[in-house]
């Protein structure tokens, strides 16, 4: 079964569920690469070396193109990663250069690392001190989608409502993705998620299994999992995409890269998506 996908409102077409690079360092690339043969086609990374090689999943996207597996089947999206998430001694661009050349100087040092002329989607990988601040890394990338280089642009680690209502009210161009870790904490964004699915922003989870084992270890999911004879993984997965969400999985095992694939192999009833859903829905 082919990776499905879903319309951003860009009007791109982004995968349903995406391989994650962070934390993978020397084993970058023959991960990317082992997740894309398997059925993978889109690939999460940032220009932030202390938890990314981005490079390695460039080695990966030239190595995969040689067997055929073309830069356009694949939908690339990567960050910018402002000064605080950069380890102070290993930062991808100029600290001193202002805050809009740091984000076209990191966009360029991307384009290099990935051997690519654009990307599907560049990231604000968190909002700056201040509205202000964020505003003028948004327009920085804005300017960059104006030259054609992305095809759209979003925001991660965006937990604060009134913060993200204010960028959208003031961004030209609107942001397609909202990547969020899903988890107890912040009520799974239940607010959050809602307001983006009125404005059509598309809501990617990463942290997905390793933050909910109470979830996995529900009763529904185990009962859905056996019925189904799948892993709880693999139901929880399902509900996600099913309900709108492209989850990240960042999984190093082959054997969990082929069984999170296989979630596009079956259906759950209405019911059951209902039900596991409401494990994570505000009361």
């Amino acid at each position: 079964m082919p990776m499905k996908n879903i319309t951003t409102l860009s009007g791109v077409a982004m995968p349903c569920l995406l391989y994650g690079s962070a934390w993978k360092k020397d084993k970058t690339a023959d991960l990317v690469a082992a997740a894309v043969k398997y059925g993978f086609r889109g690939i999460d990374t940032a220009c932030q070396p202390k938890h990314y090689n981005e490079a390695g999943v460039g080695e990966a996207i030239q190595r995969l193109s040689s067997e055929g597996i073309t830069r356009k089947d694949l939908y690339i999206q990567t960050k910018f990663t402002p000064l605080n998430g950069q380890d102070p001694l290993n930062i991808p661009y100029d600290r001193k250069a202002p805050l809009s050349e740091q984000v076209a100087q990191s966009f360029e040092v991307s384009k290099q690392n990935l051997g690519v002329s654009y990307v599907d989607g560049l990231i604000l990988h968190s909002p700056l001190e201040n509205i202000d601040r964020s505003m003028i890394a948004w327009q920085a990338m804005e300017q960059i989608y104006n030259q054609g280089e992305i095809k759209q642009i979003g925001i991660s680690n965006c937990y604060d409502l009134e913060m993200l209502k204010q960028l959208y009210e003031a961004a030209f161009i609107k942001p397609a993705v909202l990547q969020n870790r899903f988890y107890q904490d912040t009520n799974y964004d239940n607010e959050i998620r809602k307001w983006c699915q009125e404005r059509k922003i598309i809501y990617q989870s990463f942290w997905t299994l390793t933050a909910n084992p109470q979830i996995l270890a529900n009763e529904t999911v185990q009962e859905a999992a056996q019925t189904y004879q799948k892993t709880a993984a693999q139901i929880f997965f399902r509900v996600l995409v099913d309900i709108g969400i492209v989850p990240l999985t960042g999984t190093c095992s082959d054997k969990h890269m082929k069984e999170d694939l296989e979630i596009f192999n079956f259906d759950l009833p209405i019911a059951v998506t209902q039900e596991i859903t409401s494990l994570f829905m505000s009361n």
